[in-house]
């Protein structure tokens, strides 16, 4: 199945249009799904889905085919779903207070909600601070890359994956238990 999806990308970045039609279709499921990971609101998702898959068809030609598509495909997903969030919360500030609870209400607020917005927010603050710690870890903690495969795609060798995923778990955790 992998080796299906890496053909049609390299035809669909080669300009063949029926290809990319079909990536489209097949890669959903596993984009709604990725981007999910982050965004706890269904709606959030779709919009972060739909926007990645806008990309998908828009940028599929800067796949070169060196690193897999699975994990040009995470990047895609995770940047799209971050820059989902960044937006929603931008559209939450700009809207009068008086709407927003005064604070959240633990019983009506899911768990898995809170730890997603908080890991969306560590990873802002990581990426501001340390910028070329993020990809690695969401590649690895997220998308479920192996080490050798985020050294291909991210060009770097994989000592260095392994001390930047390290570092950026570090700084993580101490930003989450700080909350």
């Amino acid at each position: 199945m992998n080796d299906d999806l890496e053909v049609l990308a390299a035809a669909a970045a080669a300009g063949d249009e029926p290809a990319l039609a079909e990536l489209l279709q097949r890669v959903r499921p596993q984009v709604q799904r990725r981007v999910a990971k982050f965004l706890p609101c269904r709606e959030d998702a779709e919009e972060a889905a739909q926007d990645t898959l806008m990309a998908v068809a828009t940028k599929i030609h800067t796949f070169k085919g060196t690193g897999s598509f699975a994990g040009w495909l995470t990047i895609v997903a995770t940047n799209c779903a971050r820059q989902t969030y960044r937006s929603l919360k931008r559209r939450s500030v700009e809207r009068s207070a008086e709407v927003l609870p005064e604070a959240v209400d633990p019983r009506t607020t899911s768990v898995i909600a809170g730890s997603r917005l908080d890991l969306l927010e560590a990873l802002d603050h990581l990426e501001a601070d340390h910028p070329q710690l993020v990809q690695p870890l969401v590649l690895r903690d997220l998308g479920a890359l192996t080490y050798a495969e985020i050294a291909a795609e991210l060009d770097v060798p994989l000592g260095t994956v392994k001390a930047r995923i390290h570092q950026a778990r570090k700084q993580v955790a101490e930003r989450l238990t700080a909350r």
